[in-house]
């Protein structure tokens, strides 16, 4: 299945990107770099593309085995290269799960299927990175 993205420049280090799914997107460097902080960074955004996908497959799998979740997010810490092409060499991913009546043992296993089988960006990560997937259970 091919997908297409289409990025357009807007001048100085600005650009606008469309998505298959017909939502656009900016992208723009920090004022450090000739930038006016107008868009996202593009690494930062691989690390969110990391987060929802992995976090799709969650909610997912919530919904699937019917459990009482009130809420979760997935904090992303990673780690930078110093010296070009800076990519990720160190990612820490955790998941924080919030409810009065958490099945903790059916929570880690949807992780553990996102992380194992069903995220293809984290196939994708596993190239680059070391990966360290967390989970955290939090009763109201």
């Amino acid at each position: 299945m091919a997908v297409q993205v289409s990025t357009k420049w807007l001048g100085e280090m600005r650009f606008e990107s469309t998505n298959p799914s017909g939502h656009n997107l900016f992208i723009d460097a920090g004022e450090e770099n000739g930038g006016k902080s107008e868009g996202y960074r593009p690494k930062a955004l691989m690390l969110s593309g990391l987060a929802g996908c992995s976090g799709l497959d969650v909610a997912s799998l919530i919904k699937k085995m019917k459990l009482k979740v009130d809420d979760f997010k997935v904090d992303i810490d990673a780690n930078l290269t110093d010296e070009h092409p800076k990519i990720y060499d160190k990612v820490t991913m955790a998941f924080h799960f919030y409810g009065d009546e958490l099945n903790e043992k059916k929570l880690q296993k949807a992780v553990d299927l996102s992380v194992e089988k069903y995220c293809g960006v984290m196939e994708m990560f596993r190239k680059f990175a070391e990966l360290d997937v967390q989970t955290h259970f939090h009763k109201k």
